[in-house]
């Protein structure tokens, strides 16, 4: 059974699109707004480790200016409520994770939209490190509008999406740093 945040409704636990896990691919599926962003974060493994502890523990979501709600570890089936506050008003984004990577050189997880979310679509956050010891981050999504008021916005709501991830890539660059033994 999905792991859930508070008492949420088996309908809110339902993903609102079918294409689950296609950020694990090269071809984004058709039909969707499609963001890929890449970007070093240093060299070594003290900053592999902690840029892996600031995806996990929500921080780099935090550092980009969104609220989190989720008592649970990230694990597949996790749920977390995403709160952002745009001018007008407060929006909540539930989502769901879909997978884990978890190999020595890449770690990471995909989200997916649950019903409330205002786009519709799956987001990757994957960080690697390689042989020559650079850390990268890469950011992957899919989405679509899901509301009417996101649909109203139209390419307003793209952009957001776009300066969010600018916003996760940021938080995680400033964020790194060695681990305290």
């Amino acid at each position: 059974m999905p792991r859930s945040h508070g008492s949420a409704s088996s309908q809110s636990l339902v993903l609102t699109y079918a294409e689950v896990g296609s950020t694990k691919g090269t071809e984004l599926p058709e039909g969707f707004n499609h963001l890929r962003r890449t970007a070093v974060l240093g060299i070594g493994s003290e900053v592999f480790e902690s840029a892996v502890v600031q995806l996990f523990s929500w921080q780099m979501h935090r550092g980009a200016g969104l609220g989190v709600e989720c008592s649970e570890p990230v694990v597949e089936g996790t749920v977390a409520r995403l709160v952002f506050t745009m001018g007008f008003g407060r929006f909540s984004a539930p989502v769901r994770i879909v997978y884990l990577v978890d190999e020595p050189d890449r770690r990471g997880f995909a989200y997916g939209t649950l019903a409330g979310h205002p786009e519709r679509g799956e987001e990757a956050f994957i960080i690697s490190i390689g042989a020559d010891g650079r850390v990268t981050v890469d950011i992957t999504a899919f989405s679509r509008h899901a509301t009417w008021w996101a649909r109203l916005a139209g390419p307003v709501t793209h952009a957001v999406q776009a300066r969010i991830t600018d916003r996760y890539i940021r938080a995680l660059q400033t964020g790194v740093k060695p681990l305290q033994s």
